[in-house]
């Protein structure tokens, strides 16, 4: 770290260091702050960008990173308590010689924070130099440091990258997060990548939780750690406002479990009367009623899109029952009329030919009528003394905002 730096930068700003804190859901507490800094031109407020745009231009980047980050561990009043503290660090710093570490991780000693309770928060993507970024992350966890890889998932983020550097803590770009609240796909691709990241070894953390739908999201993903206006805003750190903190993340997590089970009895309904009317159709069809006829209230079910029959073979016979029969499809598919079509390699109807005492539901897959995300359950049913296989075509994006996980056997 310098020792000096370039008044044209620093003293013409004025420069307050602000806290935000960091939960685990599991545990319910606070674990951490991420330091961030409010700065004033002649008493007008800027963003923390341009400045740096302007020291960019200065090329004085470097300079004023130390500076802040020794403005961050000066002024930290959580100091007593067992959290980690996140500093921000830009890739000019992180190429500097190793002396800036030393210097850091001695500041540190000095505020009374050992360097293991100091979390670097380093931009994956935003580096070019890999490898000059890799011995940086080396020589960090020499002095003592943690390494926090922010705003994963933006840009040019890199798994390979991600794999090497190994970090501790993931903090996912916050788009990530708000694109969920709006868009199945994109919740279904937010859980799986932090799925992933967690079973490839390091903590998750998602930022930017500002309302009840995007603590919900977040919660449901079993992302170990969060952070967000709606939990605690950048400020001082003190005791009591920590302990504010936390009632307010507990509460949330009370709010969520009840959420949690009250769709979990919804679905349970949801499923029992899917199976009643799978059942009620087999039965109207084994009593001769046409089979458009003997669909028509399991297809007014939400998601239900179509029902189909296939015989000991897998052939399908006769077009498919669907919920809106003289719909004009939006985009052309020689695939739709697909009476005749073999789907004897199916999961669904091998399955149902294994097993003929239950109703199997199969992973979700792109189905051929529509090109859409679905699933199917499927049955032996018995007509005319013939064993066929009765099928039902669901949608599940549309059957509690896609959340409903199908399971094996109804």
């Amino acid at each position: 770290m310098h020792d000096t730096v370039d008044p044209d930068i620093i003293l013409s700003h004025d420069f307050e260091s602000v806290y935000q804190p960091i939960f685990c859901p599991t545990q319910q507490k606070l674990v951490g702050y991420e330091a961030l800094v409010r700065v004033k031109r002649n008493g007008t407020p800027i963003s923390p960008v341009s400045l740096f745009e302007l020291a960019a231009s200065q090329d004085q980047v470097f300079e004023l990173d130390s500076h802040l980050l020794q403005r961050h561990l000066e002024h930290f009043g959580g100091k007593s308590l067992p959290v980690w503290l996140f500093l921000n660090i830009t890739p000019q710093t992180c190429t500097q010689p190793t002396a800036s570490l030393e210097r850091l991780a001695s500041h540190c000693r000095r505020c009374g924070i050992p360097p293991e309770r100091i979390v670097l928060e380093l931009v994956e993507a935003a580096s070019d130099n890999t490898d000059a970024l890799l011995d940086f992350i080396h020589r960090a966890r020499e002095q003592g440091f943690q390494i926090a890889i922010d705003d994963f998932g933006m840009g040019d983020s890199n798994f390979e990258r991600l794999w090497r550097i190994n970090p501790l803590i993931v903090k996912l770009d916050r788009s990530l997060l708000v694109n969920a609240e709006h868009h199945i796909r994109a919740r279904m691709l937010l859980e799986s990548l932090v799925r992933m990241i967690r079973e490839s070894g390091s903590l998750v953390l998602l930022e930017g939780i500002e309302n009840e739908a995007l603590a919900r999201i977040a919660l449901a993903t079993e992302a170990d750690l969060l952070q967000g206006f709606l939990f605690g805003r950048p400020g001082p750190v003190s005791k009591k406002a920590a302990e504010q903190a936390e009632a307010r993340l507990a509460q949330r997590v009370s709010q969520s479990s009840e959420w949690s089970l009250q769709d979990s009895r919804d679905q349970e309904n949801y499923l029992r009367l899917l199976r009643f009317e799978i059942m009620e159709t087999c039965h109207l069809v084994a009593r001769g009623v046409p089979f458009r006829a003997a669909c028509e209230q399991l297809l007014q079910m939400d998601g239900v899109k179509r029902c189909f029959v296939l015989d000991q073979n897998g052939i399908q016979q006769g077009n498919l029952a669907r919920t809106h029969p003289d719909i004009k499809q939006v985009r052309f598919n020689p695939l739709y009329e697909s009476a005749g079509a073999c789907w004897a390699h199916r999961e669904y109807f091998q399955k149902a030919r294994q097993r003929p005492q239950h109703i199997h539901c199969s992973r979700p897959y792109v189905g051929l009528p529509d090109a859409r995300r679905t699933v199917t359950l499927s049955t032996v049913l018995h007509f005319q003394e013939q064993t066929q296989v009765l099928c039902v075509d669901i949608h599940p994006d549309e059957v509690f905002g896609g959340q409903l996980a199908f399971p094996d056997t109804l």
